[in-house]
């Protein structure tokens, strides 16, 4: 079998009913995994796109709504793709908009993964991949509450490797660069913007989906086995400027 097939395996994924978490949910199947894509909306598009897999509603305004998942049937993989955001400057920030941020993306994240292992340890086997940002990594403007959390995605995905690496359970994350996405369409419709960011990016062009999608998919399958605590920068170079 291919080291980068996920035959026989099974992979949920959250936020998938759109952009990158659709695509990674498709790009799983792809590679032969049985694909549970969750969402708080209908991911009936997911599953076409799929042409199997199933469905599952799950709303992370409550950070403990994956608690009892893995407890019914054995999941092999998880990617945490759901996230929110929240812009306004930092000095007019609200309590209600920092809370909603950091309650879906990094309590949630890390009470997801906390559930996740507590099924995949006593196995010896688990992967995990979190979506981190660019912002894990820089400051951004107006996100004060997104920045805290992907730093903290960052963090917490090091901290899982250090203390699961050793029994099976692989934690690794994708900081995204900038993917032609619904929340990219601002930006991709204002030359004088985009042209900024292309400028920037030493691959010319801005990522697509499928890129983040294949980047799941190897740090889902055996390929990836001793690859542990990795936040791989998927950007068309960005960082690197």
């Amino acid at each position: 079998m291919s080291a980068f097939s996920l035959e026989g395996r099974t992979a949920l994924v959250t936020g998938a009913n759109t952009g990158i978490g659709q695509a990674i949910a498709v790009g799983l199947a792809g590679a032969g995994a049985e694909v549970i894509a969750a969402g708080r909306r209908d991911c009936a598009e997911t599953l076409a796109l799929m042409g199997r897999g199933r469905s599952l509603q799950l709303d992370f305004a409550d950070p403990m709504a994956a608690r009892d998942v893995f407890a019914s049937e054995r999941i092999d993989i998880l990617v945490n793709n759901a996230g929110i955001i929240r812009r306004a400057d930092a000095v007019d920030f609200t309590e209600a908009d920092w809370d909603a941020v950091m309650d879906v993306n990094l309590k949630a994240l890390f009470f997801t993964c906390q559930a996740f292992a507590r099924a995949a340890l006593p196995r010896g086997s688990g992967k995990i991949v979190n979506i981190a940002s660019l912002l894990s990594f820089q400051g951004g403007i107006r996100v004060p509450s997104y920045t805290a959390s992907k730093h903290g995605v960052a963090g917490l995905t090091r901290l899982m490797a250090n203390e699961w690496a050793g029994a099976g359970l692989n934690v690794n994350a994708i900081a995204p660069g900038y993917i032609e996405t619904n929340n990219t369409e601002a930006l991709r419709a204002d030359p004088d913007r985009s042209r900024a960011i292309l400028d920037r990016i030493p691959a010319g062009r801005w990522g697509r989906p499928e890129d983040i999608a294949q980047t799941a998919v190897f740090l889902s399958a055996p390929a990836s086995d001793y690859v542990n605590g990795a936040i791989l920068n998927v950007d068309g170079g960005w960082l690197a400027r």
